[in-house]
């Protein structure tokens, strides 16, 4: 028996994710008293792989094969389905982003496997397994138990530390010949976005609304966000109103992200919009009005207007880096 996890891997690269992924598998491993793999599919650099065994991975993985550097929902789950039957994986383990929650209910379905989505630390036990999550768009937090043998897991980016062990993990490749009749999606074109830091990827992200009155105001919050190397976003009302891109909308009904550092500039708190940044770290609110609902969920807030707040903190950053 074992803890597997799947670790995506982008154009041969891990991320933050992965490691936070390992570290995670790793301690519940612990926990059991059983041995960490992770599975990748595709080609990731040797020594990408060797770094991601440094999280408490006794084993590695790696499925290469022809058209497998595209993600198909119903190949990538007959994958790692299979290989979870082959390690007698007894918990299953994905990121809680676009790809794990498509993967996560076919792997359910196919392991007949109890699924827990978007959990956000540790089991509370493991017999029972019962596992802590949010719940109510942030609101409230359920404890849910799993009892089917094999249990998945979705775990939400950014609720658990990184622990770097040094260790070093025996690294398996083999070959993939999938199935060509799960085959069903065909890449005929691939538009990549550069020169910009990606929401879902920024330990910081500032964002913006209604607040700013005007995309012509939106000058100091570039400049904070090229300060602290954070990536930009915005309100929904914001990219409804054509201010900002449709790419840049956090919340609920865009954007799902996790930074460590959220600042939330002319935003009211929404609850949509606040279910969409609830798990990050720390919340950093400016807003005229001292009852807006993003006091509620900031750990710091300021009351005052965004465009008077903003030079300021401007020049508060810019003198900080300096020194």
């Amino acid at each position: 028996m074992a803890i597997l996890v799947f670790t995506e891997n982008w154009e041969g690269k891990f991320k933050k994710l992965s490691y936070e992924l390992a570290s995670y598998a790793a301690r519940i491993a612990e926990m059991m008293n059983l041995p960490a793999m992770a599975l990748t599919i595709g080609n990731p650099d040797p020594d990408e792989l060797e770094k991601l065994g440094h999280y408490g991975l006794k084993k590695i993985l790696v499925a290469h094969g022809k058209n497998l550097g595209t993600l198909d929902n119903q190949v990538y789950a007959s994958i790692i389905g299979d290989i979870a039957l082959q390690v007698s994986a007894s918990v299953l383990i994905l990121s809680n982003n676009g790809t794990g929650k498509a993967l996560a209910p076919r792997l359910a379905v196919r392991l007949k496997a109890g699924l827990a989505s978007g959990v956000n630390g540790l089991p509370i036990s493991t017999e029972p397994f019962v596992l802590r999550k949010r719940a109510y768009s942030g609101n409230a937090f359920a404890h849910v138990a799993i009892h089917t043998p094999v249990k998945i897991l979705t775990l939400s980016q950014n609720s658990f530390e990184l622990i770097d062990k040094q260790s070093k993990a025996e690294i398996e490749t083999f070959q993939v010949t999938p199935d060509s009749n799960l085959m069903k999606t065909k890449v005929t074109d691939v538009q990549k976005q550069t020169g910009k830091l990606l929401l879902t990827d920024a330990e910081i992200v500032v964002s913006g609304g209604r607040g700013m009155k005007s995309p012509d105001n939106w000058g100091p919050l570039i400049e904070l966000a090229d300060l602290l190397g954070a990536a930009l976003a915005c309100s929904r009302p914001v990219s409804d109103e054509g201010w900002r891109s449709h790419e840049e909308h956090t919340g609920q009904t865009g954007k799902v992200i996790a930074p460590n550092l959220y600042f939330a500039v002319g935003i009211s708190g929404a609850t949509q919009h606040l279910a969409g940044v609830s798990s990050s770290k720390y919340i950093v609110a400016v807003n005229t009005d001292k009852d807006a609902p993003v006091f509620e969920a900031a750990q710091y807030g300021i009351v005052g207007d965004a465009l008077k707040v903003l030079p300021k903190l401007v020049e508060a950053v810019r003198e900080m880096k300096s020194k």
